[in-house]
């Protein structure tokens, strides 16, 4: 069985992106279970004095969930043409300490939701960079940009067909990555 951990890079109750997430769950291919990640407003901004004197709980916590999964599926909005900070500093948490990070050599998906034109396309180009500089191995393809989310999402359902099949083979190249 492969274990995804999914992050969403927003924290609204309403979140495009976590709803996406809540699709992938629904979508994912047989052997794979996907569990959202609940704690990213829980999560003190990085420091290297505090990691220095010890992961605070909500890190650990991450760290551990991080380390029971088999790959990470992240959703990110795009906020000013990049990442929102609250999945950065996620990120910036996940990869320390340097050469013992559990997020290393791990296998990852990159998906985001926009209600605009664009589909998070700038921000996806910087998460790939970030991750791929962290060792993370990212799924190519497809690239799940989602825009106009407005008029996928009904009740905060992804109804899209085609962006449920996109999804869908974004998560069977993950598994396949993965195994």
């Amino acid at each position: 069985m492969t274990q995804v951990l999914a992050l969403s890079g927003s924290l609204r109750a309403r979140s495009f992106n976590t709803a996406a997430l809540h699709a992938a769950q629904e979508l994912a291919p047989e052997g794979m279970t996907i569990t959202l990640y609940e704690g990213m407003s829980d999560l003190p901004p990085y420091n290297r004095d505090v990691e220095q004197a010890g992961y605070p709980p909500p890190v650990a916590d991450l760290h551990a969930q991080i380390r029971a999964a088999d790959a990470l599926l992240i959703a990110t909005p795009e906020y000013n043409y990049s990442i929102p900070g609250v999945l950065k500093n996620a990120i910036d948490w996940a990869t320390r300490p340097p050469g013992d990070a559990p997020v290393t050599g791990m296998p990852a998906a990159i998906l985001g939701v926009t209600t605009g034109m664009w589909g998070t396309v700038r921000a996806q180009l910087h998460l790939r960079e970030i991750l791929h500089h962290n060792a993370l191995r990212v799924v190519a393809k497809p690239e799940v940009y989602i825009n106009q989310a407005r008029d996928k999402f009904t009740d905060n359902q992804l109804t899209d067909e085609a962006t449920r099949d996109f999804i869908r083979q974004l998560l069977e190249n993950l598994h396949t990555l993965a195994n």
